[in-house]
């Protein structure tokens, strides 16, 4: 699938509302940079706050794409970015999956937020993971249970630019402090493991034909 998502770039976040809370995110990005492993800070629609150095260079050589970069949503990096597989090893089951599933709970919690609503409509418009959305991630979860969901936690393989890591997992923490709570907001780290993975992934296959290809069309 390497449907552009949505045409266009999506309005720009606004601002944080305070001087308080601008003054916080800037000395929370120095402490994000002080942490040697890919971190960043998301909201609830998935739109990125803050980046680590560690993580612009996990996604140094993703292109240029009108709406789905990892510096602006992540969300949408995972589901429409060509080059998302590249660097999410097992693409398909261990990063899309998990995220749809997190997209149906922050819809159902913010049903009518502009953001997520955007992102609904650019999943509905791509007849594979619309059947993924509707049909496919109901099955998984069955099948799976509802803690593969689950962020905090999860390892999951990733295919560094580096070759000193190259092919290996991360285990993903999930984390909050009040401030960023109140800003629903959270702080994802993908902590880098040691152990090495046979390649799920070819780094130079770019823009596959398609993807959630473990989840059929529905009938």
């Amino acid at each position: 699938m390497t449907y552009q998502a949505g045409g266009q770039r999506p309005a720009p976040r606004p601002a944080p509302e305070t001087p308080e809370t601008r003054a916080y995110l800037a000395d929370y990005a120095v402490f994000l940079e002080a942490v040697p492993f890919p971190s960043l800070v998301i909201d609830h629609r998935w739109d990125v706050l803050l980046t680590n150095s560690a993580f612009r260079t996990l996604f140094r050589d993703v292109e240029p794409h009108p709406t789905a970069l990892p510096t602006d949503n992540f969300l949408r990096f995972v589901l429409f970015h060509p080059d998302a597989a590249t660097v999410l090893g097992d693409h398909e089951s261990s990063w899309c999956l998990p995220m749809l599933a997190h997209f149906a709970q922050a819809v159902e919690r913010y049903g009518h937020d502009r953001g997520l609503q955007a992102i609904r409509r650019d999943i509905a418009q791509d007849p594979i993971m619309e059947a993924a959305y509707r049909h496919g991630l109901p099955h998984w979860l069955r099948a799976v249970g509802e803690q593969a969901a689950e962020h905090d936690g999860a390892v999951r393989p990733l295919l560094h630019p580096d070759p000193r890591w190259g092919a290996t997992d991360c285990r993903i923490l999930a984390e909050t402090t009040r401030t960023l709570a109140g800003m629903d907001c959270t702080r994802l780290t993908l902590v880098l493991h040691e152990a090495r993975r046979t390649p799920t992934g070819n780094r130079r296959a770019r823009r596959a034909a398609s993807h959630l290809r473990v989840v059929p069309a529905a009938d």
